[in-house]
Parts: C-alpha cells; sequence; structure tokens
C-alpha cells in the first residue's frame, strides 16, 4: 500500500468515527500510532486507548505521542491482544481496527470476534482490511498477498459474509464502504465495515 492510500483510509475511518459521535475510542492494533495521533484534536473525543501487540511498535507510538502537540483527549496506550477480552475496555463509543484482521491466524477471527463484539460491546465498531478484488490494479500478482505478514485477503463478499454475521451474532447492524479509490468494477483498494449496536 502507498503512504497516499495509508492516508485516505486513516481519512475514511477518521470521518466514521466522527459519524459516530463518538466521545470514547478504542483502536486495537494501533501499531505505530497514526490515527491515534489524529484523533487526539478532534473535538468530542476525551479519551482515546490504543492497545498493541508489539511491544516495539507500541513503544514507537508512545515516541510519537509524547512529542506531539497537546489534545483534548486522554491517552493510554498499552500491550496487549486484540483477540483477548479486556474487562476495562468495555462500554466505549466507537472501536477501530485499521488493516488489523488480514495479519490473524484465521483461527484467531473467531476469537476477535468474541473479544470484541461480545466481550468490550462498543457502541460501534469500524473494521477496515485489503480489498482482494483490487490486488491488479496495485500489481500484486494472483498468487500473493500485498504483505507478507497477511494471512488472508478477503474480496468484497467473502468480508460482507463475515461482516454480516458477526452482526447477527452479537446484536449488531452492519453497514460497508469501499474506500481509498472507487474502481467501477473493483471497488477500492481497502473495504470498511461500519457495525452499530442494536438497542435492547
Amino acid at each position: 500500500m502507498t503512504t497516499n492510500l495509508h492516508e485516505e483510509r486513516l481519512a475514511a475511518v477518521m470521518a466514521a468515527v466522527r459519524e459516530s459521535g463518538a466521545a470514547t475510542v478504542l483502536d486495537l492494533g494501533c501499531g505505530d500510532g497514526d490515527l491515534v495521533l489524529r484523533l487526539l484534536h478532534v473535538p468530542g473525543i476525551t479519551r482515546i486507548t490504543g492497545i498493541e501487540i508489539d511491544a516495539a511498535r507500541l513503544r514507537a507510538a508512545q515516541a510519537r505521542l509524547t512529542d506531539a502537540p497537546a489534545g483534548g483527549a486522554r491517552v493510554q496506550l498499552a500491550c496487549a491482544s486484540a483477540v483477548q477480552d479486556h474487562p476495562r475496555l468495555a462500554g466505549y463509543d466507537c472501536a477501530c481496527l485499521v488493516e488489523v484482521i488480514e495479519h490473524l491466524p484465521p483461527a484467531d477471527i473467531n476469537r476477535l470476534e468474541r473479544a470484541v463484539f461480545a466481550g468490550m460491546r462498543p457502541g460501534h465498531v469500524i473494521v477496515t482490511t485489503p480489498n482482494a478484488e483490487y490486488n491488479p490494479v496495485l500489481g500484486v500478482p494472483a498468487h500473493r498477498f500485498r504483505h507478507p505478514d497477511h494471512r488472508f485477503e478477503w474480496d468484497r463478499a467473502r468480508f460482507a459474509r463475515w461482516g454480516q454475521g458477526v452482526a447477527e451474532r452479537n446484536g449488531y447492524s452492519v453497514a460497508f464502504r469501499d474506500i481509498c479509490g472507487a474502481h467501477p468494477g473493483l471497488g477500492g483498494a481497502s473495504q470498511m465495515a461500519i457495525f452499530s449496536r442494536r438497542s435492547g
């Protein structure tokens, strides 16, 4: 993925967070802190928590946060896995998983669902992942993934089946968007699912 596509992806996630009206935000798999740093200065956001299992990347995020101008939100970072339930992280308004799920072993996808949607149960969950249909536009050969650490890359139909199943099993509604470009036949370079918890 190019830097431009990464910026487009983050902009799309930021727009979805704003649309949700969230005051408290979880960044699950926060990496080097790209999203956390952008959320710092969003009016109305009061608390941001980022978790990342890679300690080196978490240290990089902490260093960037230390150097960043202070924002209006309280920020916490922790070394933890998104596939484990964290009771202290329950009740957030919105959780984001930006290009995270494709790095998980397929066996961990169900663990992620239980931890996030059944355990933490945020009001909204925003998930982005590469759209495999777009790979030819990026010059990715059919027998390869975009990144050597990816365990899978889903087309839009497969992502929709997963998202609809997660929503039905856990009391959420879900909407899908193409992001990072809009090829007339192949969609965007990434795809987004926005889950909203049903009341009651």
